[in-house]
């Protein structure tokens, strides 16, 4: 895939057709629409475009409040690689960016430099300044314009709607398996494994420890069944995610992952951590040796959870 991010000059010559919308964790909604993308542009012979952001429109707008995001850029790029997207531009979005309208963004952008033949859209895009672009002012200019629009509707599951927003606050609730429902996988968390104060490993259970990227949403606080990847290889896994009360560390957010099974080194290297179910909240324990046994416990109910029935 190749990824365009200082203007459109794609290598390919053909025509494009543009899937466009922020797609933060590319979730069942959104890949309903890159689906549908990919099948109009084999059958057109158009060149698949993705058209979304380096960073989140809230955050540069609302400069108060902050969105977290489900997945890294590089996460979301590999995504889209694997699921045979040809070009994906990322557009800088700035104050300058904001003030564009909507009919100068198809007019300028879309048509004048990336020759679109082709827009496919969620049922809710909003775009342009103020957000005054909607699928109604796309699809007039598209037939003046010469390009065809295709609207995905709502992709609901178990009654209710994927969105970004939903599965924010499913994650930060600790609610792995209503995100797995409106994900279509479970929410990952990638990183480089960083050197800790080895505690873990005292206690018999050494740790991978975590820093995840600065605007990856969290987990809320608590214990976790997990499987981690690393380097190809599945490891059924138990992850904390907290301040670790007992041990009174440092008091910011960890993820420590505790792979069982697996006694290498894993200092430098990168893992991605899948989130399964929560298992408990984070507790205070009174004594090293009760938190020594509750970590059995959370470790011998992750090893039958994966199980077989």
């Amino acid at each position: 895939m190749e990824v365009l991010e200082n203007g459109f000059n794609p290598t390919s010559a053909k025509n494009c057709g543009i899937g466009l919308g922020n797609f933060d964790g590319l979730h069942r909604g959104h890949m309903a629409l890159i689906n549908t993308l990919l099948n109009e542009c084999r059958i057109h012979d158009l060149n698949s475009v993705v058209y979304t952001f380096k960073k989140h429109p809230e955050n540069i707008l609302r400069k108060k409040l902050f969105t977290p995001l489900i997945m890294t850029m590089d996460h979301k790029i590999r995504c889209l690689d694997k699921a045979g997207v040809e070009t994906l531009y990322l557009q800088e979005f700035d104050e300058g960016f904001s003030h564009i309208s909507a009919e100068d963004f198809i007019k300028e952008i879309l048509v004048g430099k990336m020759r679109i033949k082709l827009a496919v859209i969620g049922f809710n895009f909003r775009f342009g300044y103020m957000c005054k672009g909607d699928s109604e002012l796309l699809k007039k200019l598209g037939k003046i314009y010469g390009f065809k629009v295709i609207v995905i509707p709502p992709v609901r599951v178990r009654g209710e709607t994927a969105s970004s927003t939903l599965i924010r606050q499913y994650i930060m609730k600790g609610k792995m398996e209503k995100a797995y429902d409106l994900l279509g996988r479970n929410f990952s968390v990638p990183g480089k494994v960083i050197t800790g104060k080895k505690i873990g490993r005292t206690m018999g259970f050494p740790t991978a420890n975590l820093i995840p990227e600065k605007y990856l949403v969290m987990p809320a606080p608590g214990v976790y069944i997990t499987r981690t990847l690393y380097q190809g290889q599945w490891y059924k896994s138990v992850t904390n995610v907290g301040m670790s009360p007992t041990l009174k560390k440092e008091q910011e957010v960890t993820l420590e992952t505790h792979m069982i099974g697996f006694d290498g080194e894993l200092y430098g290297k990168d893992i991605e951590v899948f989130f399964i179910k929560k298992l408990r909240n984070e507790k205070k324990f009174d004594k090293r040796e009760d938190l020594i046994n509750q970590i059995k416990m959370d470790i011998e109910k992750a090893g039958k959870y994966f199980i077989p029935v």
